[in-house]
């Protein structure tokens, strides 16, 4: 009765499987797309309320607040893709930010300063609240570093401390975006 029993078992599987390898056959090609957990291209522009930016955000940089900005610390850094033509003709460099009124009426007054290819841009002291555009002309050869990316380093002379009481992070400027043009 064992036997009979382990026979048929083996004959359904057997049966099983042959119509597995017969039914198998593909005949369209398949089709490979980019999914979202890909890492999407270097931008020229990026808005730091994306979180696809993220992978440009190098340092410096706190969680999407209100889906549309992010706190930065004292130090912050992103990584862009130069602009075509920008190894040769330079570029321009535009950073989106807010100061808002607790951050100057503690600090007083907070100075912006970015260096891109190892070439330092000239500071601006932001002595009111609100927005603001850093803008600098970028010369060339702090772009002809590589073709594909180059970092820029920001840097602000004061931060807000973190708090024992309060906010645990270092708190800087509000940045919506930065990018590079074409000149």
């Amino acid at each position: 009765m064992k036997h009979w029993i382990l026979s048929r078992r083996g004959l359904a599987l057997a049966a099983l499987a042959a119509l597995a390898l017969t039914g198998c056959k593909r005949k369209e090609a398949v089709k490979v797309s980019q999914t979202e957990t890909e890492t999407p291209p270097i931008a020229s522009l990026i808005h730091t309320g994306d979180p696809n930016s993220d992978t440009q955000l190098v340092t410096g940089f706190y969680p999407i607040e209100e889906h549309s900005w992010r706190w930065t610390a004292q130090h912050f850094s992103v990584v862009l893709r130069p602009p075509a033509g920008s190894a040769e003709r330079g570029a321009t460099l535009s950073l989106q930010l807010n100061i808002p009124e607790p951050v100057l009426a503690k600090l007083k007054t907070v100075a912006l300063s970015a260096v891109i290819g190892g070439v330092m841009l000239p500071p601006e002291t932001y002595t009111k609240p609100g927005p603001y555009t850093y803008t600098r002309d970028v010369p060339s050869n702090a772009l002809n570093v590589s073709k594909d990316a180059v970092r820029v380093d920001f840097q602000l002379d004061k931060a807000i401390p973190p708090s024992a009481g309060g906010d645990q992070r270092e708190l800087g400027v509000i940045v919506a975006a930065v990018g590079l043009d074409a000149k």
